[in-house]
């Protein structure tokens, strides 16, 4: 079954909803209140959409998680059956703690689209598509830096590579640097910049490191959309996350997965700033309504688009965040 290009801007609502919930925690200390704030509200909104949705990525298992677990059917129960990848707040600390890069984003693939991604660590390598054919994710980081440069015509001490700030990357931070780019290091929360590595002038060049196994799944989503380079390869920590995998279809403990390997088919991808970042601005308040900056994305037409949106809730009360206590 086709997938409709409306679904663009109805998931741009989805993660709108969730933003703005959670945008009422932001630098309150509360990550939890926050997660759960979005997360609600992303339910909400996925209620209204005329489909018949299955939670492939999510907040965790059925016993984890009382909203959008994985395995979750969404949606009004429509004739259009897709794959749901969800994170309600990618960026749980930078939220609490008011910093830059929280998002709350969502991606949708017709059924089976989406690699069924344990809980669990990928090593991950983005790009834009400049990437294509230059940089391995088996290959030291510098080198990498140096492959980039030339594929994108540039110096290594014209780009930007993003990392998590994690001891297990310290190695890959000196090659980095001994090649002359620079390090942008983050807390938390590797899909915007991630994502951002695809946008031309985002201020990122490449995103690289070990990071969250679902959340490679949703950057993947949105990397295909823009026709950008990645990388991405489980991380196993210790036997019970092979069984686990394996549980979920997954043979191949060592296998490199390319973009459209973790997410098949026509796919749509959106994403809304709750805090500022490279990809997105963060929502903004003002009396009785607010400012929303969202990026939506399909990989068939390779459209991408930003939406600035203004939202008055004395016309939408059912949309109107719930206030932080």
């Amino acid at each position: 079954m086709n997938m409709d290009r409306n679904l663009a801007l109805e998931l741009a609502r989805v993660t709108e909803a969730a933003a703005l919930d959670a945008g009422r925690w932001v630098g309150k200390g509360d990550k939890i209140s926050a997660d759960a704030a979005a997360t609600e509200a992303m339910r909400r909104a996925l209620s209204t959409m005329d489909i018949s949705g299955t939670v492939v990525i999510g907040e965790g298992e059925m016993d984890e998680a009382p909203m959008l677990y994985i395995g979750e059917t969404v949606g009004s129960g429509g004739d259009l059956k897709v794959d749901i990848a969800v994170d309600p707040l990618e960026g749980t600390n930078i939220c609490s703690k008011g910093t830059d890069g929280a998002i709350a984003t969502i991606a949708m693939a017709p059924r089976g689209g989406f690699l069924h991604a344990p809980d669990m660590y990928m090593n991950k390598l983005v790009t834009g598509p400049a990437g294509h054919g230059a940089v391995d994710i088996e290959a030291p980081a510098g080198e990498n830096v140096r492959r980039l440069a030339e594929a994108k015509g540039c110096q290594p001490q014209d780009l930007t590579v993003v990392l998590l700030d994690r001891e297990r990357h310290e190695k890959a931070i000196e090659g980095i640097r001994a090649a002359g780019a620079r390090c942008q290091l983050i807390t938390d929360g590797d899909v915007a910049p991630a994502i951002a590595a695809s946008v031309l002038d985002s201020g990122v060049d490449m995103m690289m490191g070990i990071g969250g196994a679902p959340e490679g799944v949703l950057t993947a989503a949105a990397v295909k959309c823009m026709g950008g380079f990645m990388q991405g390869q489980l991380v196993f920590m210790n036997a019970e996350e092979r069984r686990r995998a394996k549980g979920m279809g997954i043979e191949d403990f060592d296998h490199i997965y390319s973009a459209e390997q973790l997410a098949q088919g026509d796919v749509f991808f959106a994403a809304t700033g709750v805090t500022n970042g490279n990809l997105v601005r963060g929502v903004r308040y003002f009396p009785n309504g607010a400012k929303t900056h969202t990026v939506v994305m399909r990989s068939r037409s390779r459209t991408v688009r930003f939406i600035e949106s203004l939202h008055y809730f004395d016309h939408k009360p059912g949309f109107e965040p719930t206030s932080a206590t």
